[in-house]
């Protein structure tokens, strides 16, 4: 299995949140992610959660800037 990652960088937030999860497994990202979701962001642990996180999963590590919408590269 190959390394994974999610990037809060990648989505506009009021707090411009700028971590970046990376695991080997789908189950070990997806629950650093939910975590991370309900404790910081305060969502609400769900299956459609859970979902739409494990949804944003991409392959590899996250790189060190990202672009993200309307804004220039960090």
């Amino acid at each position: 299995m190959s390394r994974q990652y999610i990037d809060c960088r990648e989505f506009p937030s009021a707090m411009n949140c700028s971590v970046a999860l990376s695991a080997d497994s789908d189950k070990e990202l997806l629950e650093a992610a939910v975590q991370h979701a309900v404790a910081v962001h305060g969502h609400n642990d769900s299956p459609e959660l859970r979902k739409q996180l494990a949804s944003m999963f991409k392959q590899g590590t996250p790189p060190l800037a990202v672009a993200q919408a309307g804004m220039a590269s960090a």
